[in-house]
């Protein structure tokens, strides 16, 4: 079902042919007040075009005839905001990383957790010559990507390259770098891929490229796996308080609101450098998709945003895009595998990456029928391969190009159940939840999921000795991969074998809230928990984290009070209340005199503070440091009294238990930490939590993990720079986004770190500016809105 655009047909027609749209905008604009500068970009070849219209905050309002245009003026768009991070990563995608900067250099870490360019470049390398992605690009819809995707994707490289032909690179990250170069659809494929993987293959690109088998001949033995630490380093690997990505989000129906129309609050935390920041835009096809929202850099299509009848977001969630199956190999060749008693030989993918000023490496990767062999997951958790076991990593992501369409399906909806549906058409998310609301009232939660076969039923039967701990542990199946009876076999409602099918999938519709913080789906609505689900999709009646505790308390008190609207979205998006303040600073204020006898002021600025992360609070800056210290020494479950209550899991654990040695040494340390820094004890938290863009700090408000902040600012701490003096990862592209009756959706927008990475950019900085006062962005999603912005600046692009 088509959206109907909120800009008439005719008038966006018009648009599209260059001289009648700038014509025809600039008259527009011109009775609405301001005059429109436009901006020619002459065609060379390709014969696609798009009209683009910025506002405010270096906005893009893309228009144009079809998907293959759009695509190009998204390619366009994005490479002008954003080209050294985007050529930075064509660069990893190709396998030429070593080439350009180095092979022992650490990779981006942006499209992978590879620790060195040369593992990068192999992992990438060897997708490439194995023409992996092509072959996806070849798959029929549904399995395969539509040609609505495929035409996005020829437009954005088509769009990208123009950009590159007609402008200088000002960007001092990359002018005049030889690795800026033009792209293909390919290459903008290999990107998604790269994403798609990113918690499967993406995960394990150490241990797939450093994969040797062993020396046959008789020689040390290699030491087994821990059952044990395998199944904690499992936990941990998978863990959202170790992620460098998770997210808030909450969408409330319409019997909380004051119009009975339904309310959504996205507030992903991803990386603020790199290739996984969010670039916003307005996409319109006219007469067929109108939407506006954040995109992760190289996305073709919106990933979160709005339409005229829906709003959603996406939260990182707690299912397990990976399965292992432990091989028994032949005594004689460990090459070779055996399948019910009948030996199987590896396949050899020998890979050969071009080194800067060095000879080229050469190395041979081991794939199986189930996937590539492992010698680890993360450095924590090694897998080794001996003369009689060796471990394959199945990742049902590497045959999954189907997020765009996806989104292009939510981008259509008209409804929650419509987006309902287009999940359980599409099947393309591999690693997040779908929280949604729409304008008739009605909310969505669902962890709709690419993710392996694994039923309890099957790890109960199949799972080696290995997988009987890290399954309950952790959601990592180890199965027995010489038996065929242990394949994960297919769901008749899936779209490719081997994954859950959408019946097993937990939802949740039209509860007065649905909110997710990176736990599992079982608290999503406190009053409704949600079972039954497959241990692969995460735990029920578990400890929560504290982001979750909190953001519970803090929605579920805002539906019971109802009448609510986008400003309550607003000020629970900054409310900056930190749940382990609320639990332990009384507690920690009464004991400290006991661990400081004569330390007064720590105490007294402990007793104070008043349990927020404002730029402006006073001892949020100590206790935060003494808090990291504190649950870094000390498991979670020594460091409270009361324990945790799966009949009260909200409000437990609770009661911090203050006579562990460990609480009055990581006290004393954080204070004679900030001391030795020359930090007051009392200082403001905006005036030592701060990033500096075009010289001039800027306060960042928000906090850590561990303390539960929903405004989550996970900052890098340099004492002797005067503090956190950069922000790594946390709140990034946030939407308010609601409904009044009328033909356009009322919302407010922030992105956090700014639309472009090029510190020329007038649009570097400008809305970070507004993160750290707190103020947002009037999304202009009708076309009144948009010619009536003063800032407005129109550009016709073709190529």
């Amino acid at each position: 079902m088509h959206v109907r655009s909120r800009l008439s047909r005719s008038r966006l027609r018009r648009l599209v042919p260059a001289a009648v749209a700038l014509a025809t905008v600039a008259a527009t604009a011109g009775a609405a007040g301001p005059s429109v500068p436009t901006e020619r970009h002459r065609p060379s070849d390709g014969g696609l075009s798009a009209v683009i219209r910025y506002t405010e905050y270096g906005i893009p309002h893309i228009v144009a005839k079809d998907y293959a245009n759009l695509g190009f003026g998204t390619g366009w768009a994005q490479a002008a905001d954003q080209i050294c991070v985007l050529a930075d990563g064509f660069v990893t995608v190709r396998g030429e990383r070593s080439r350009h900067f180095g092979a022992g250099t650490a990779s981006d870490g942006a499209l992978s957790s590879a620790a060195t360019n040369l593992s990068s470049d192999l992992y990438f390398r060897g997708v490439r010559d194995a023409g992996t992605v092509e072959r996806l690009l070849a798959t029929p819809a549904p399995a395969g990507p539509s040609r609505e995707a495929k035409e996005l994707m020829r437009g954005w490289a088509a769009g990208y390259n123009a950009w590159l032909r007609q402008n200088r690179v000002t960007d001092p990250a990359c002018a005049g770098a030889a690795w800026v170069r033009p792209v293909t659809a390919l290459d903008v494929a290999r990107r998604g891929f790269a994403l798609a993987v990113l918690g499967g293959q993406g995960r394990a690109v150490d241990g797939i490229t450093a994969a040797r088998p062993p020396d046959a001949a008789p020689g040390a033995p290699v030491a087994p796996v821990d059952p044990a630490r395998a199944a904690e380093a499992a936990r941990a690997l998978f863990a959202a308080e170790s992620a460098d990505m998770g997210s808030n989000a909450v969408a409330f129906s319409g019997a909380t609101t004051a119009n009975g129309r339904g309310l959504l609050l996205g507030n992903p935390h991803y990386p603020w450098h790199g290739g996984r920041r969010f670039w916003q835009s307005q996409q319109t096809i006219p007469g067929e998709l109108n939407v506006s929202g954040g995109s992760l850099l190289g996305g073709t299509a919106v990933n979160i945003g709005f339409t005229e009848k829906v709003a959603w977001s996406h939260t990182v969630a707690t299912g397990v895009t990976l399965s292992l199956h432990q091989l028994a190999l032949d005594p004689a060749d460990p090459t070779v595998y055996l399948v019910d008693g009948s030996p199987e030989r590896m396949t050899q993918r020998t890979v050969t990456v071009p080194v800067k000023d060095g000879a080229p490496v050469t190395r041979t990767q081991w794939w199986t029928r189930y996937g590539p062999v492992v010698t680890s997951l993360g450095a924590s958790l090694p897998l080794p391969w001996s003369t009689t076991t060796a471990y394959a990593l199945n990742d049902p992501n590497a045959v999954n190009l189907r997020s765009t369409d996806t989104a292009l399906g939510f981008a259509k909806a008209r409804s929650t159940r419509e987006m309902s549906d287009v999940l359980r058409r599409t099947q393309g998310l591999p690693w997040v939840n779908t929280i949604a609301a729409d304008a008739s009232g009605h909310t969505l939660f669902t962890q709709s999921q690419v993710l392996p076969r694994i039923t309890d039923e099957l790890a109960a039967r199949c799972s080696t000795p290995l997988g009987k701990v890290t399954y309950p542990a952790s959601g990592v199946a180890v199965l027995d991969g010489s038996r065929t009876e242990c394949a994960l076999g297919s769901d008749r409602d899936a779209v490719q074998p081997g994954i859950l099918g959408p019946s097993r999938m937990p939802l949740l519709q039209d509860t007065p809230y649905a909110v997710n913080s990176n736990d599992s789906a079982w608290l999503t609505n406190a009053d409704r928990p949600l079972t039954g689900y497959e241990r692969v999709f995460g735990t029920v009646a578990t400890p929560r984290s504290l982001r979750t505790r909190g953001g519970v308390e803090d929605v579920a008190a805002m539906a019971a009070r109802g009448r609510l609207t986008v400003a309550d979205l607003q000020r629970q998006q900054f409310a900056n209340r930190a749940p382990a303040g609320d639990l332990a600073a009384a507690d920690a204020a009464e004991a400290c005199a006991a661990a400081l006898p004569d330390d007064r002021e720590a105490c007294g600025v402990l007793a104070r503070w008043d349990r927020t992360v404002d730029t402006g609070s006073r001892g949020a800056l100590l206790f935060d440091r003494f808090w990291r210290r504190l649950t870094a020494a000390v498991p979670a479950t020594q460091l409270w009294k009361v324990p945790f209550s799966a009949a009260d899991p909200v409000r437990t654990p609770h009661t911090l238990d203050t006579s562990s040695p460990a609480f009055a040494k990581a006290l004393k340390d954080a204070v004679a930490e900030l001391r030795a820094a020359g930090i007051p004890l009392d200082a403001p938290l905006g005036e030592h939590q701060f990033v500096v863009r075009g010289g001039t700090r800027v306060p960042v408000h928000g906090g850590t993990e561990s303390l539960g902040i929903w405004n989550k600012t996970e900052a890098v701490w340099n004492a002797a720079g005067g503090g956190y003096t950069e922000v790594a990862h946390g709140t990034s592209h946030v939407q308010a986004v609601g409904w009044d009756g009328g033909r356009c959706p009322v919302a407010r927008t922030l992105l956090t770190y700014s639309q472009s990475s090029n510190p020329h950019s007038p649009h570097f900085g400008d809305q970070t500016a507004l993160f750290s006062g707190e103020r947002w962005v009037r999304a202009r999603f009708c076309e009144k809105d948009i010619l009536s912005d003063p800032k407005l600046r129109v550009v016709r692009v073709r190529g």
